[in-house]
């Protein structure tokens, strides 16, 4: 099966480092326009550079997704300079403090929410508008391993994570009749940027238990939730919406 996006134009949010620009790499790959969009000014440039100076449309978009109006910008930017938005992999996220529930803050529930469920919402709010202008597209929210099951000390990242799966769901119903499929993607143990900080803020024996629990004993690679998006925006997925999809090894079968 060959997955071709040309003449398509795809968006990726966290797409500075990690599955984001795994997922970039690959939409450009297979012949999309793509946007990244990061709030790492540095990294998400960079990226774009990189991409363009191999022959590849893109545009880097500085922008912080817990801002709704950086959101709005970032979709006003793509289409002023591509026309439309074919696809987008709603990806930024990041980790909370590990705490107990009882030990949590107002301050790191509001950050993580602000970017991993406000964010999700606000981007599919902005893109939506405008797929519901082509009636067409194809929208994945990054959820987790995190919003399947629950995790002790990460209460407010598997809230959140839980908490894309019904946005994803929700938004799905009310645009499948309407030429625009929405889905989720829950990403296990992946090799990236987020992994490595949580080794080094002192969780690697947590990870490496968790490692021994995955059916294929191994940890995923980002190229591996690209392809999975890739074949979830595609015409090969064209009658799926609403599914929330695992990539982990095996790990939620048990």
């Amino acid at each position: 099966m060959n997955i071709s996006f040309e003449n398509k134009v795809a968006l990726v949010t966290g797409a500075g480092s990690g599955l984001g620009l795994a997922t970039a790499k690959a939409f450009a790959e297979s012949g999309a326009s793509v946007v990244l969009a990061d709030w790492h000014e540095d990294a998400v440039r960079s990226a774009a550079e990189e991409l363009s100076a191999q022959g590849h449309n893109a545009l880097a978009v500085v922008c912080d997704v817990s801002d709704d109006a950086q959101v709005q910008s970032m979709v006003a930017q793509a289409v002023a300079a591509f026309g439309r938005i074919d696809a987008a992999y709603n990806n930024a996220g990041v980790q909370n403090l590990l705490a107990e529930t009882a030990d949590t803050t107002r301050e790191d529930y509001d950050r993580v929410m602000g970017i991993n469920l406000r964010g999700v919402w606000s981007s599919m709010k902005f893109e939506l508008q405008q797929m519901r202008k082509q009636a067409s597209g194809s929208i994945v929210n990054c959820s987790s391993l995190g919003g399947l099951v629950g995790g002790a000390e990460r209460g407010i990242y598997h809230a959140a994570k839980h908490g894309v799966l019904g946005f994803t769901k929700s938004a799905a119903l009310e645009y499948a009749a309407r030429g625009i499929r929405i889905n989720a993607i829950c990403p296990g143990l992946i090799q990236t940027p987020m992994s490595d900080q949580m080794v080094a803020a002192g969780q690697g024996e947590a990870l490496r238990t968790l490692e021994k629990s995955i059916p294929m004993a191994r940890v995923g690679l980002p190229r591996e939730i690209a392809s999975a998006v890739l074949w979830l925006c595609s015409d090969a997925a064209s009658y799926v919406t609403g599914q929330s999809i695992s990539v982990d090894g095996g790990f939620t079968m048990r």
